[in-house]
Order: C-alpha cells, then structure tokens, then sequence
C-alpha cells in the first residue's frame, strides 16, 4: 500500500514557520492583512473564504471580506478594486473568479497590483511564473504541489514528472515550477496519444484534468509518486479525485487523497504569500 501524503501533515510544518514570521513582522509594527474579494454568495467561493480565514486567523494575519451584489455593475467593481488596491494596511488581494458573465475579468485582471495579487491573477504575475522570476506570485495550487512534494521529501530535480492537465490554473504554471527545480516535464491532454503508457513511465504523476477517478490503476506503475489535483462530485454526490484512490494506493509508492491532500494546503500557500507581501512593506 502506498504512503498516504496527507495535507495536514504539511499545513501543520509550515504554520509552525508562518506564525514565526507574522509575530516577528508584527514586533516591526506590520499587522499582515488580507482582502478577499467576493462577488456574489456562490457556495464554493464561501467554502473556500471560511478555510481561509480560519488558516490565515490561526497564523497571525487579519483577514476583511469585501462583498459585492451579484448585480454590481463593471464601473463600481473597478473603482472598489482599486480602492482596495490604495489601501496601505492591506497587503495581499484574493479575488475569487470565475466573475459574474455581466463583468469584464479582462480587465479586472490587470487592476489588481501585482504586489497584492495573492493568486496570480494578474498576467504579469502569471509572465514571471512563466520567466523563472522567484519575486511574482505563483497560484495557490500549483506552489502547494510543489509544497506536498517538498515535505514528503520526493526529489523533484532530475525526475521525469508527468502531468495530466494544461490549463493555466495548474497544469501550465505547475510545469514552470517544476522546471525551475529541474524537472523533466510531459504535460498531456485529451489528445495525448499512448496516455496510460506516457503516465506509467513518469516518476511524479500529477493528475489536474477535472474528471472524476480517470487516473486508474492502468496509469500507473510501482512506486510511483501519484499527486491528486482533481476535486469532482461523482454520481453519488461524493467529493472525490481525478484518481481512482482506491485502485492507485495498491501500486503507487506515495498518494495524496481527496479531500484532505492537496487542496487542504492551498490556503496554507496563501498565508504564505500574504506574509511575503507583508515583508516586502
């Protein structure tokens, strides 16, 4: 049975570290704080923003929510952003997307100052991601990977990482991380040829393609380190991967669940860069 890489394990090393750091900036006179930004009441956004606020509360960082109507128009969003953007006590801005459709993400996007954008929101962030530029934001989720890998002591360098999924939340900026440490990366898709194969030859299985439990036991080979990005509801309205836990944990050597893996460590990574960008002043 493979090693279980539980997100607690993770969140617990690092809060230790974090709540160092805020009670050191705080002897400085810097109270780090965080804006979340929401549009609208959707449950997932609210899910998220009540784990947020609970980790980051837990470390030292103050946290204000700021709520907007559903219906709020693109003029009074902009002016709110930036006001929040003004706001010297507020070091880091989550805003949570997709926006309604009525509103230009576009241009929201490039508002939010790249010093405060927590998530990766804004492209220039995103471009130094792509650069290998330490000093931007990288997202939440692709860096909590990153976090879980580094924990369990899974040697990144050198290693042939496989993952399933392009998209700019986590495929694409997770690969650039990886890079950066020196990994050797095959990103596939729905269109990849031999996929079972490509995924049975890696090293680090990354599975972020949003299909619920696709990563069978044919995907994978001995030992492997297998990393569960997926979070789907399936037809029985049960919170699962994009693994086949059940299957993957007889052969992999190391596995992340869901829930309580990686997902569980995003808003550790958020703390994380709000105290970064409380440190820069």
């Amino acid at each position: 049975m493979a090693v279980v890489m539980k997100g607690i394990d993770v969140v617990n090393a690092m809060k230790e570290k974090m709540v160092r750091e805020v009670e050191e900036l705080k002897q400085k006179g810097i109270n780090p704080c965080l804006a979340i930004v929401r549009v609208g009441s959707k449950p997932d956004d609210l899910s998220y923003e009540r784990g947020a606020i609970k980790r980051c509360e837990g470390i030292g960082i103050t946290c204000r929510v700021f709520e907007y109507d559903q219906e709020i128009s693109q003029q009074e969003l902009v002016k709110e952003i930036k006001n929040i953007n003004d706001d010297k006590e507020i070091h880091g801005i989550l805003l949570f997307r997709p926006l309604p459709k009525h509103l230009n993400e576009d241009e929201i996007k490039y508002l939010v100052s790249p010093e405060k954008d927590m998530d990766c929101m804004n492209p220039i962030n995103a471009a130094k991601v792509f650069a290998g530029d330490s000093s931007g934001f990288a997202p939440c989720t692709p860096e909590a990977v990153i976090e879980v890998l580094d924990h369990n002591k899974i040697p990144i360098e050198g290693s042939r990482v496989v993952i399933i999924g392009r998209s700019m939340v986590v495929g694409k900026p997770l690969s650039m991380l990886l890079l950066k440490r020196n990994a050797t990366i095959t990103i596939c898709h729905t269109k990849t040829k031999n996929l079972e194969e490509t995924c049975r030859n890696a090293d680090i299985l990354i599975a972020a393609a949003g299909k619920a439990r696709m990563v069978t036991g044919a995907f994978v080979s001995e030992g492997q380190v297998v990393i569960d990005v997926g979070i789907n509801v399936d037809a029985a309205g049960n919170l699962c991967g994009d693994v086949d836990y059940d299957e993957v944990s007889k052969i992999a050597g190391y596995v992340t669940p869901v829930p309580g893996g990686v997902g569980t460590v995003t808003t550790s990574v958020l703390a994380k860069h709000v105290i970064r960008a409380a440190s820069k002043g």
